[in-house]
């Protein structure tokens, strides 16, 4: 009797319990301007390959949420926006499809870096988020190369601003995939030459 009155009174706080934020009606996520494609075949000869890594982030873009810098020191997120997964794997995914697509080069991943060690791109994610004060989505990524065991590091900063008219989930998502491409193609332009 008195297991089934302890059960009884836990059954209405079964409705209270929670064991994550309820996710939002959708998710964000980045899409190449210029995709692969699908099909394809691509042959690179021993050293011509490319290896591109998720970029280390700040920590306020090591969550899945969509910062607004609303002055130089103080940061918000954007209500009911979430990436798919943090931003720093989505990015390096986009420059590695980009720079695929506008170099030909074959792009491996840090696993499959040690069995041909070509070139290869990391950086810093600084930016992926809304600059409040300018009303606009910001990626700034500070690349370092290294295009062979011989050549020493590169570094070189990229940054683009595209407007944001409401700062609300779509609108955001747009325009920082927009901002993300035009990076995108910068990096694969510099690392094409």
């Amino acid at each position: 009797m008195t297991k089934l009155l302890i059960a009884a009174l836990a059954l209405p706080l079964a409705g209270c319990i929670s064991f994550g934020a309820t996710p939002p009606p959708s998710l964000l996520t980045l899409q190449p301007a210029t995709p692969l494609t699908v099909g394809a075949t691509q042959r690179a000869t021993p050293g011509a390959t490319i290896a591109i890594m998720a970029p280390s982030v700040p920590q306020e873009l090591a969550t899945q949420r969509v910062p607004v810098r609303a002055t130089d020191t103080s940061v918000a997120y954007v209500k009911d926006a979430q990436w798919v997964e943090q931003p720093a794997r989505l990015f390096a995914r986009l420059v590695s499809d980009t720079v695929s697509t506008r170099t030909g080069r074959v792009v491996i991943g840090d696993r499959e870096f040690g069995t041909d060690p070509g070139a290869r791109l990391t950086g810093e994610l600084r930016s992926f988020g809304v600059d409040a004060a300018s009303s606009s989505a910001v990626v700034t990524f500070d690349a370092a190369l290294v295009r062979s065991s011989t050549t020493p590091l590169e570094k070189r900063r990229f940054e683009a601003r595209v407007p944001v008219a409401v700062v609300e989930a779509g609108a955001v998502g747009i325009a920082l995939n927009t901002a993300a491409n035009q990076v995108a193609t910068e990096v694969a332009d510099w690392v094409g030459r």
